[in-house]
């Protein structure tokens, strides 16, 4: 069963058929990671309740915490204003990055001029 022509129809994708996943934890907001969904990521997404993927270098579907524990459970899935990017709202269990990391945004911090 495909994805529901009614969101189908609302999503600007990138060339390659893509659109970008922001992903939130649902209760603190804070940001976890961004990671890219087709159609078909976006439709298994939205039946399981499972955040799941699309591998630009793997070129494959993956669901998060399939290999690593690191399960997101989804809570809220929204699309923008232009429907070129998702926003995913996730109860996250365990680390988000696949390096081992709370969020792929911890480990490079850039200064800021005061």
């Amino acid at each position: 069963m495909p994805l529901d022509p009614k969101i189908a129809e609302r999503l600007k994708r990138t060339s390659d058929g893509l659109v970008p996943a922001v992903v939130q934890q649902h209760d603190t907001g804070e940001v976890l990671m961004l990671a890219w969904m087709d159609d078909e990521a976006l439709h298994r997404t939205l039946t399981t309740g499972r955040a799941t993927y699309w591998s630009r270098s793997r070129g494959s579907y993956w669901v998060k915490g399939d290999t690593s524990g690191h399960v997101q459970w989804v809570k809220h899935v929204a699309l923008d204003c232009d429907g070129d990017t998702i926003l995913l709202k996730v109860d996250q269990v365990g680390a988000a990055c696949h390096t081992g990391d709370r969020t792929c945004f911890d480990a490079d911090v850039l200064e800021v001029p005061a």
